[in-house]
């Protein structure tokens, strides 16, 4: 299996999940954060479509999302996020005593006053690509039990500052459907973080789901249960990141040097 050309074909499905308008049916609201939904086009199901506004740059908010450390911090839906391969890492690598973030926001800083061409290929360096382990907690008081997915996580910057991260399930040597959980299957799924037109230090967070569960589960229980744990994932997102802080003295690592104690 070709894991690149699959991570970017799932990241141009969820860039035009974004932009297609129609069909949409709102299922919930709450909090300034919307659910919408439509029949999924790949199987018996539904795809979800979440939008709130988030108090932070897109390459910032990008950036963290997709780390596999913070995830379990925030996602309250999770017990385990584990990334096991990593494919490819190409906006790291720019400085290895800056964050990911910072260099973003430097290199997208520039775009504007470098030729369009130029820019595109800027914006072509900041992609990222790993294959996780996900381990779900219960949810809906414990109706649906826990679930384990293997997904290959792609993280791309496209112009105008969007970036989008994708995931889609995968078979992955070594990590097999166990009889401990029942083994979930994600279409694609993603989130697009764009900037606010009025306030491009603010960025709209669209999130978008498809996702078997599998077992023996009712559709109704899914439908009933779906949109409110949507909704939460948002709230601890924006909570997640306004909670984050850099550990101080965070840029160019410096020698380890033990403090001297008087005698």
């Amino acid at each position: 299996m070709d894991y690149k050309v699959l991570a970017q074909q799932t990241a141009q499905d969820i860039l035009g999940y974004s932009q297609d308008t129609s069909g949409w049916k709102v299922v919930k609201s709450s909090k300034k954060v919307t659910v919408s939904s439509k029949a999924s086009k790949i199987f018996h199901g539904n795809l979800y479509r979440v939008e709130g506004i988030i108090p932070e740059s897109t390459s910032k908010l990008s950036d963290f999302l997709y780390k596999p450390e913070n995830r379990t911090t925030w996602d309250k839906s999770l017990k385990v996020y584990n990334m096991i391969h990593k494919i490819d890492s190409h906006f790291r690598c720019f400085c290895c005593c800056r964050s990911s973030a910072v260099i973003m926001e430097r290199i997208l800083d520039l775009a504007p006053t470098i030729l369009k061409t130029e820019s595109e290929k800027l914006c072509d360096l900041l992609k990222d690509t790993f294959i996780c382990h996900t381990i779900t907690h219960s949810f809906a008081m414990g109706s649906i039990s826990p679930r384990d997915f293997i997904d290959i996580v792609y993280l791309k910057c496209f112009e105008g500052n969007v970036f989008v991260i994708s995931s889609k399930s995968v078979e992955f040597p070594g990590y097999p459907p166990s009889s401990d959980y029942i083994r979930g299957y994600n279409h694609a799924c993603g989130f697009v973080c764009s900037p606010l037109q009025d306030n491009p230090a603010h960025s709209k967070l669209v999130m978008f789901v498809q996702t078997e569960m599998r077992g023996k589960l009712s559709p109704s229980i899914i439908e009933a249960t779906m949109p409110s744990n949507l909704i939460n994932l948002i709230l601890n997102a924006k909570t997640g990141i306004k909670t984050h802080r850099a550990p101080p003295g965070r840029g160019c690592r410096r020698p380890y040097q033990p403090s001297l104690k008087k005698k």
